[in-house]
């Protein structure tokens, strides 16, 4: 038997989660079997923790779209027992029960190797939110980062949080846009050097291009200050989606692409390839300040994730959770 994070639907529709122990052979079918370590906190997790926001297919489910830890079993060749292992992405947790327990089994082809020279507690430090910050940093650094300041919409969130750190520590400026006045001094820390409130850039003009701004941006905002940002590109910079918070739709002119040859690259973590996954894992191993991420961690455990679950959707979580699924 071992713990896991349950969430049940009722007759009415109405979910509620808790943590139940469950037996081995409760687990899905998939070649490896994992001894869970740790997972953390994302926006799906939230949805999958309570309404489900259309992701979870059936009950009951266990949530945890992240998870690292050590191969218990394997059928497949490429991990034995005793293998450090990561996993992000592939609808777990959603479509498939997740890291939110101290065992999961899964497909062979979803894991990765945990690099070396990051711990599981590190990997899930990064987690999607650092594992999407750096595949949207690698995304600019291919089509050619500018000579402006790198902008970072969302910065205060997961992925704001782990790419200000990242493009600090490569070197860049970067221009933090935060909604939380209190959250300056954390931005600083991770390397930001200068804090833009998200009121300056929130509102849509009417004019299509403004004056030439920024040598690049990771967006994990979307809607009116994505639109207002590919106005304030410099010429051939390019802009990283990652996220949404600020609504799906871009109401937004083509005249930035045409007159300025400015690139929207669209940053997607869940179904990334094999190879660039573990590219962009070596890449979080050398150039993310791991001192830098230690800030940015609150620890928890499998029974706060209600409570967190509800905060995230709330946009009340800051930088990165880390639960700690055996404590």
């Amino acid at each position: 038997m071992f713990n896991a994070m349950i969430v049940e639907k009722d007759d009415a529709g109405q979910t509620s989660a808790s943590v139940q122990q469950i037996d081995l052979d409760r687990l899905p079918a998939g070649e490896v079997t994992v001894a869970v370590d740790y997972s953390t906190v994302n926006y799906k997790d939230g949805l999958c923790l309570g309404p489900g926001g259309g992701l979870v297919r059936n009950y009951p489910h266990i949530p945890g779209i992240d998870f690292a830890g050590t191969v218990e079993a394997s059928d497949d060749a490429r991990y034995k027992p005793g293998d450090k292992v990561v996993l992000t992405g592939w609808r777990v947790g959603e479509a498939h029960w997740g890291g939110y327990a101290q065992k999961a089994r899964v497909k062979a082809d979803w894991l990765v190797p945990l690099p070396e020279g990051l711990s599981t507690r590190d990997a899930m430090a990064v987690g999607t939110a650092g594992l999407t910050a750096m595949l949207a940093v690698m995304a600019l650094e291919d089509h050619g980062i500018k000579a402006g300041p790198v902008l970072v919409t969302g910065a205060s969130g997961g992925v704001g949080s782990v790419a200000t750190a990242i493009l600090s520590h490569l070197g860049y400026k970067v221009a933090a846009v935060t909604g939380r006045p209190e959250g300056a001094d954390y931005l600083r820390d991770l390397g930001a050097t200068e804090i833009i409130a998200r009121e300056e850039l929130a509102e849509t003009v009417k004019r299509p291009l403004e004056g030439e701004r920024w040598g690049g941006c990771v967006d994990a905002v979307g809607g009116a200050m994505l639109a207002r940002v590919l106005g304030q590109m410099e010429y051939g910079a390019s802009v990283a989606a990652v996220g949404l918070a600020g609504g799906a739709g871009l109401p937004a002119t083509v005249i930035p692409f045409l007159l300025r040859g400015v690139n929207l690259l669209g940053i997607d973590s869940v179904m990334q390839p094999y190879e660039n996954r573990l590219r962009a894992w070596k890449r979080v191993a050398s150039d993310l300040p791991m001192d830098k991420l230690q800030a940015m961690i609150t620890p928890a455990t499998l029974s706060d994730l209600p409570r967190l679950g509800a905060d995230i959707l709330q946009g009340q979580v800051r930088g990165r959770v880390v639960v700690d699924v055996n404590s």
